[in-house]
């Protein structure tokens, strides 16, 4: 088993620092997001009964490529996320997961008014 002690030590100095917290946060909140669109997909496949490289095939990808993308932590172009869910006969949606921000000209309000 390999001693991670050291590193978690560092990470743990290192998020003392506000900005690089609020940066190791942010990018593991989207790394997240990108793992849970992943799975969804892979669980679509698992579903439809397709192997990797069947849903290789069906995108005209090398199933290498498309093995690395479900078992490893990538950030994959949004035209591969794309083509693997129209593969799996779905879509990709954007979820607003609260409100809606005030766009800029809303948040400005005009003087006296």
């Amino acid at each position: 088993m390999i001693d991670t002690g050291y590193h978690r030590r560092r990470l743990d100095e290192r998020l003392e620092d506000p900005e690089f917290r609020i940066e190791y946060e942010r990018t593991r909140r989207e790394l997240a997001q990108v793992n849970a669109v992943m799975q969804s997909l892979d669980d679509l496949r698992v579903n439809a009964g397709l192997s990797k490289a069947d849903l290789a095939r069906e995108i005209g990808r090398n199933d290498a490529v498309v093995r690395r993308l479900f078992t490893s932590q990538v950030n994959p172009e949004l035209r591969t996320v794309a083509a693997l869910a129209a593969a799996l006969d779905d879509e990709i949606q954007i979820v607003p997961r609260r409100h809606r921000r005030a766009t800029r000209t809303e948040r400005v309000t005009p003087a006296g008014g």
